[in-house]
């Protein structure tokens, strides 16, 4: 596989595409037309400080201790402080992705100028993306306001030389990893350090590598519920672009219209048009496009909610000038996480959803009174045991994200002896839907091989070319169940295929677009 193409980050700022694609490797640079907001806004802050007018964080202390005032010898030392001091996370790393996500949102924020670093600062964290030398970021340790303040204290220690970055020699002590590759430590200037360790880019960073992830799954989910309709001979006609215009939601028509072609051309469909004695199909697949609808607008709904944020300066205090006028530092609260928490939040639902409701399709076809399948899906009940307990473990996975689904953003501990009184969450928010993925591609790989059993049974009626084309995909690993055999494997492998995007390649229509804001 070829790499992605380097992504530039200017003024105009980029896409979420373009995020995406960072996330999965592509260069990053930074557009030469950022080089004159950075000099003005180092230059804004130097005349703040040359003037001895007091500027939070740069000649203050921090937080609780703002009233008290730095003499001019001690800035650079007081930045260095509050970096090593507040480099107190704990827990695993965070994935590589993650912090070079992380690094290049850092990157964005700082090009704006309005944090008033210097040139060097913007340059290291360039140069680190370059040679791919990430900081080792424990997970844990942000509530989300004042910024994700442990884990951006862990970036920039390791900026300082200080702490461990992973790197392609393998990871290694900070200082003696940016030297290997030509670079020096970095002699942090007034409010460097701060401007560091202020902003949402570790929740955001979470939170995008979620969205991406989960909308290529709900286009598994999609055609893993097409497979089941087809096994079960349900009926399309809940799909009907009739009904849908009759409660117009856009993403409940976008469901439909793809479930309707996942299905067209379909022999078993075909077979039973007439003569079926069923009126009704169960809610798991008569409601698709109104389940799974309300998924994809929730996933646009953040789409656009993380567009701004990842696009948006989160430091404090920020460097602004009018046209003519003397600059100014305005203290404020653009760290808080809040609308990532929010977001993160209708996203865990999100998932949780498509999950259950994959569950209980399979649930329908494991029992013979509803799918009309033999029972739990073996030619043989009774001496085979079948599907019965795959369905069971998805029963499993699907009451893990139910329990990981509770709302972070209502949760709030104050911090900072009061000052923080009010904090986000958003950074745990974000962080525990990674795992509630992992369970979903569990869950749809276990749908995918049911779903694939039970229309064997209806052979030698075929499913539409689209649904044929993924059973094709998924019988180049698995063969059918006859008798009872260790499925782990099994599950592994059709797991394996709906996260590689096998899946959806496999089916080759056009699936819906979580990451568009429309």
């Amino acid at each position: 596989m070829s790499a992605p193409s380097p992504v530039v980050l200017g003024p105009a700022g980029i896409g979420l595409a373009a995020w995406r694609a960072i996330y999965a490797g592509a260069a990053v640079g930074l557009d030469a037309a950022c080089e004159g907001a950075i000099a003005a806004g180092n230059r804004a802050l130097a005349g703040l400080i040359a003037e001895g007018s007091p500027v939070y964080g740069v000649n203050t202390g921090f937080g609780k201790l703002a009233g008290v005032p730095i003499a001019a010898a001690d800035l650079e030392r007081l930045q260095r402080n509050l970096v090593l001091s507040h480099a107190a996370g704990v827990g695993r790393p965070a994935p590589k992705p993650i912090v070079r996500l992380m690094l290049a949102l850092k990157l964005a924020s700082l090009a704006r100028g309005a944090s008033g670093v210097s040139r060097q600062t913007v340059a290291l964290i360039e140069a680190m993306l370059a040679h791919d030398l990430m900081p080792l970021v424990p997970r844990q340790g942000s509530v989300g306001a004042s910024g994700d303040l442990a884990p951006l204290a862990h970036m920039a220690a390791a900026m300082l030389g200080v702490g461990e970055l992973l790197t392609p020699e393998g990871r290694m002590p900070a200082g003696a990893a940016l030297r290997r590759h030509g670079l020096q430590p970095l002699a942090l200037g007034p409010k460097e350090g701060l401007a560091l360790l202020n902003g949402t880019q570790f929740s955001t960073a979470y939170a995008l590598a979620a969205l991406f992830a989960a909308g290529d799954l709900l286009g598994a989910a999609l055609i893993t519920g097409a497979l089941s309709t087809e096994a079960a001979r349900g009926s399309d006609t809940p799909f009907d672009p009739r009904l849908q215009a009759l409660k117009p939601h856009a993403g409940q028509r976008e469901c439909a219209a793809t479930l309707r072609t996942l299905m067209a051309g379909s022999a078993i469909r075909a077979s039973h048009l007439t003569g079926d004695d069923r009126v009704q199909d169960p809610y798991c697949l008569r409601c698709q496009p109104q389940v799974m609808g309300a998924a994809l607008g929730v996933l646009r709904h953040v789409a656009g909610v993380l567009a701004v944020e990842a696009g948006g300066v989160s430091d404090n205090p920020l460097l602004v000038a009018d046209e003519g006028q003397r600059p100014m530092a305005l203290a404020g609260g653009n760290f808080h996480g809040q609308p990532i928490a929010f977001a993160a939040d209708m996203m865990a639902l999100a998932i949780c959803e498509i999950g259950a409701l994959a569950e209980r399709r399979m649930a329908m076809l494991v029992d013979p009174s509803a799918s009309r399948l033999p029972a739990f899906l073996t030619p043989l009940p009774g001496l085979n045991s079948g599907f019965m307990i795959v369905q069971v473990t998805a029963a499993a996975l699907v009451a893990e994200n139910k329990q990981r689904a509770a709302p972070a953003s209502i949760d709030s501990i104050p911090t900072s002896a009061n000052q923080e009184d009010h904090v986000s969450m958003s950074a745990h928010a974000a962080r525990r839907l990674l795992p509630m993925l992992d369970n979903l591609v569990q869950i749809l790989g276990c749908e995918l091989l049911m779903a694939c059993q039970g229309c064997d049974f209806l052979a030698p009626l075929a499913s539409s070319a689209a649904l044929e084309r993924v059973r094709t995909r998924l019988r180049a690993r698995v063969p059918p169940l006859q008798e009872d055999r260790f499925l782990a494997p099994d599950i592994a492998a059709a797991a394996e295929l709906v996260r590689s995007g096998a899946v959806a390649a496999a089916a080759g229509v056009p699936l819906p677009d979580a990451l568009s804001e429309a």
